[in-house]
């Protein structure tokens, strides 16, 4: 199993080795113990979540109190990890990892809490995440897709999000109504 660190600190792809023959696959998606080493903390996930979008659904952005593991097993996506933890020293800065169908599909995402992240489906996707907590709807942050301090280079200028999406602040706007 490899661990990458992404720029963004906190963020980092989760690779292993995977065993192929004439029947499939079969590879080991997380070892937790092997993640804690790179992280340098204990990782305790204990809820794991799956949705199915659309093509051109845009989910995001979240940034929650949690750690996640997020991983596609069906379909393609580009994910975006971005940071608004403004005493990190990657505040404001984003990084796009494809992952899903081929080449990108035995690839996990590990995005550590109080970081930020969203996706845009290229196709019909599966995006599957464990959390290190229990869903609490009232410790989620959100700030909007097209926000103009990120400036991320979305591949769709107008893709199908939901009502609670639309309505999200910018980072800005998140961040000021976090200190009054």
């Amino acid at each position: 199993m490899e661990i990458i660190p992404l720029r963004i600190d906190g963020a980092f792809l989760v690779n292993t080795q995977v065993i192929e023959d004439p029947r499939g696959f079969f590879l080991e998606t997380v070892r937790h113990e092997v993640l804690a080493e790179a992280l340098g903390r204990p990782v305790e996930l204990r809820q794991s979540n799956h949705s199915r979008s659309q093509a051109r659904t845009l989910r995001g952005f979240r940034c929650e109190p949690w750690d996640k593991l997020i991983y596609v097993p069906h379909g393609r996506i580009i994910a975006a990890v971005a940071d608004p933890r403004q005493s990190s020293p990657t505040f404001g800065e984003h990084e796009l990892i494809p992952m899903g169908d081929a080449p990108a599909a035995r690839t996990r995402l590990f995005v550590s809490r109080g970081l930020a992240n969203g996706f845009y489906c290229e196709t019909e996707a599966d995006y599957v995440n464990d959390v290190s907590e229990i869903y609490t709807p009232s410790v989620r942050r959100g700030f909007r897709w097209n926000d103009p301090t990120l400036a991320i280079p979305w591949p769709d200028p107008d893709p199908i999000l939901s009502e609670a999406d639309q309505n999200l602040p910018t980072l800005e706007e998140m961040l000021a109504a976090e200190e009054s």
